[in-house]
């Protein structure tokens, strides 16, 4: 690919997902879209980008800035995380809700091995209150990704990506070289393409929100924009939780962090 491409591409990306395309990686953005312009039937990288000029039909230039966005994900990333949910922040938050469902958001699910994370950590939780009702939401830029989500189905190699043994055998059947979730987890989770540079407010209020390892992938100048946006989508005494060594300093006022959690951030007014 020539700078022109990169150039073309980088600014594809920003415009319509906010993310963050290096001039310096063309070794990546290939291996992310040689599948692509082979799934479209172009001879090359270089052909699809040159119908990309040519055209700009919308349908493509989705295609592509989804398949440039980041995908990495893996079952129980980083379990600090998924030990203070399950020990002390959803039987807290269960103990406040009333009638309500405590509702819970990972807003860019990848191939949903978060958001099952979570569902299966909930399952698991002790000192729930009785009567305790959880509401799980799982989104992501990509289409594909949420695809596969959705069915529930893992290969050998991703299922041993932070998936404890005990939870893999309580809370999946081997189907042939494929590990499929169970239907009382997959079932408890619902799904949406969501872009987070769009209005958020349909989605409502939730009690916990994660955008993990999300912001290193963005553009710098729409960090406080997708904050503030999800910020907003708080619950009065909800949480947002990023990855544990990125700081929020700098970026908004709408939350703040939580003394002794890292990557624990409560809104401002809370």
């Amino acid at each position: 690919m020539t700078p022109e491409d990169m150039d073309l591409l980088a600014a594809l990306a920003r415009q319509r997902a906010g993310l963050r395309i290096e001039s310096d990686k063309a070794y990546l953005v290939e291996s992310r879209l040689n599948p692509l312009a082979r799934r479209e039937g172009f001879e090359s990288i270089e052909a699809m980008i040159a119908a990309l000029r040519a055209h700009r039909e919308d349908r493509l230039i989705w295609a592509v800035v989804e398949a440039l966005s980041l995908n990495e994900t893996a079952f129980f990333r980083d379990r600090e995380v998924f030990a203070h949910l399950r020990d002390e922040l959803l039987p807290s938050l269960s103990r406040l809700t009333d009638d309500r469902p405590i509702r819970i958001w990972s807003a860019a699910c990848s191939t949903g091995q978060e958001v099952y994370s979570l569902a299966m950590t909930a399952a698991e939780a002790r000192d729930i209150a009785a009567g305790a009702r959880f509401e799980f939401f799982g989104s992501d830029l990509s289409d594909r990704c949420l695809e596969k989500a959705q069915s529930g189905l893992y290969t050998q190699f991703e299922v041993q990506r932070g998936l404890p043994i005990r939870l893999l055998v309580k809370h999946f059947e081997n189907h042939d070289e494929m590990w499929a979730i169970s239907p009382r987890i997959r079932q408890a989770v619902r799904w949406r393409r969501i872009n987070l540079l769009a209005d958020l407010s349909s989605m409502g209020r939730f009690d916990v929100i994660l955008l993990r390892n999300v912001l290193p992938g963005l553009d710098p100048a729409v960090h406080s924009r997708v904050i503030d946006s999800l910020a907003a989508r708080l619950e009065d005494d909800g949480v947002l939780l990023v990855g544990s060594g990125e700081s929020l300093e700098g970026v908004t006022n709408a939350v703040r962090a939580v003394s002794g959690q890292s990557g624990l951030f409560i809104r401002a007014a809370a």
